[in-house]
């Protein structure tokens, strides 16, 4: 995977102090990845979109704020 399972506990811990078992942060990196990936893939397209060769900090903000109206995220 692209991410290593230490970031993913202490992410998880960060919001609650229990223990992290390995299968939940090897969940965390895959939900993680996966939502990643969407955002990449759509940054990549509203960049391309307006002509740009460079994906931008406001192509990935846009792209999750769409989602967040969308109600895909909470």
């Amino acid at each position: 995977e692209d991410f290593t399972l230490a970031p993913m506990r202490r992410l998880l811990r960060k919001h609650g102090d229990l223990r992290i078992s390995e299968g939940a942060a090897e969940e965390m990196r895959s939900a993680i990845g996966e939502y990643g990936s969407k955002i990449a893939e759509a940054a990549i397209a509203h960049a391309k979109s307006e002509g740009r060769k460079t994906v931008l900090d406001r192509d990935i903000r846009s792209v999750v704020e769409k989602a967040g109206d969308s109600g895909e995220s909470s």
